[in-house]
């Protein structure tokens, strides 16, 4: 039985594909390149990024089982967008520079629409989880 139809694995792994070549254009080079050091943050953010890329990979060739890598995803942005964009665009305070970036999070709409919510719920809400020890 497939719990998954074979459209909705190609949706995903579009979406992984996507991700593997929109961070390797942009966050590869710097990564290749990077001369001096960078600040603590920044450092953190491309390797996350990076690693993040490497991940979606392996995606393209394992779509289901590397859904908690872009759930992870999903969290991240949705709680980004809530708690830092949102705010600030409602108070007036979303800056013009920050627009890009605001829409570059914003494409999460993607992962909510790729991800296989039936699979998810059964299987990351409903079943029951590993055991805690050996009885």
């Amino acid at each position: 039985m497939n719990e998954i139809s074979l459209f909705r694995i190609y949706v995903l792994r579009a979406l992984y594909l996507l991700i593997t070549i929109g961070l390797g254009i942009n966050i590869w080079p710097t990564i290749i390149r990077h001369a001096t050091p960078w600040e603590f943050m920044h450092g953190v953010e491309l390797c996350m990024m990076a690693s993040f890329s490497l991940l979606c990979a392996l995606g393209i060739r394992y779509p289901i089982q590397m859904l908690p890598v872009l759930m992870w995803e999903l969290v991240w942005k949705t709680m980004w967008l809530a708690i830092v964009a949102f705010p600030l665009w409602q108070s007036g305070h979303l800056e013009e520079k920050m627009l890009p970036d605001v829409f570059a999070i914003s494409l999460v709409v993607l992962v909510y629409l790729a991800l296989p919510w039936s699979y998810v719920y059964r299987h990351y809400v409903k079943k029951q989880g590993e055991r805690w020890r050996n009885d």
